[in-house]
């Protein structure tokens, strides 16, 4: 399963751990209470692993794609992991599954604090539309990751302050019901 802990305020190399001093540690549990959802899957075996086509099936996850993030395979790469780690939200869920290599994935708490999750080969995760949130690269500087959507992709992230849309709207009226 991934790893979480609530992130240091220190302006260091994005690609680092991060963890406070001393580490705070998140739960799996403190997670699915913002949103999260995250699974630990064959990723040798994820063409024919059932549990995944499971979760596709039961989740609706009908389009899917691969992308690798690393500065030999990825165009505009520089230009690409600015992006990934601006502060924005989606209006659909934004589901990943790590295939090889590892990264970070940070996510606002109900607080708007930073809560860093780490994620290697084989962990999948869902982050609810509306959740502002980021992603970089660990100091490996690589990962291979499928893309699953809900129908056709959409790929267009708002940069935070994005309050004004019904999706994080949404997110935030669900938060206060799980409070």
């Amino acid at each position: 399963m991934v790893e979480a802990w609530y992130m240091d305020e220190s302006p260091e190399d994005q690609r680092r751990p991060h963890r406070q001093r001393p580490n705070r540690p998140v739960s799996v549990e403190e997670l699915q209470q913002l949103g999260v959802c995250s699974w630990k899957l064959d990723a040798d075996n994820y063409e024919t692993d059932p549990e995944l086509a499971q979760i596709r099936k039961e989740q609706n996850y009908s389009w899917m794609d691969i992308i690798t993030i690393h500065k030999d395979k990825l165009p505009n790469y520089e230009e690409k992991i600015k992006i990934f780690y601006e502060e924005h939200l989606h209006l659909d869920d934004e589901i990943r599954y790590i295939l090889d290599g590892s990264g970070y994935f940070d996510v606002r708490d109900k607080e708007d604090k930073w809560i860093r999750i780490y994620m290697e080969k084989g962990d999948m995760i869902t982050l609810p539309a509306g959740i502002y949130h980021r992603f970089t690269l660990d100091e490996n500087d690589y990962v291979k990751a499928m893309r699953l959507f809900v129908g056709d992709p959409v790929w267009t992230p708002y940069n935070r302050p994005a309050d004004h849309f019904d999706a994080r709207q949404q997110y935030v009226h669900g938060l206060a019901l799980t409070a």
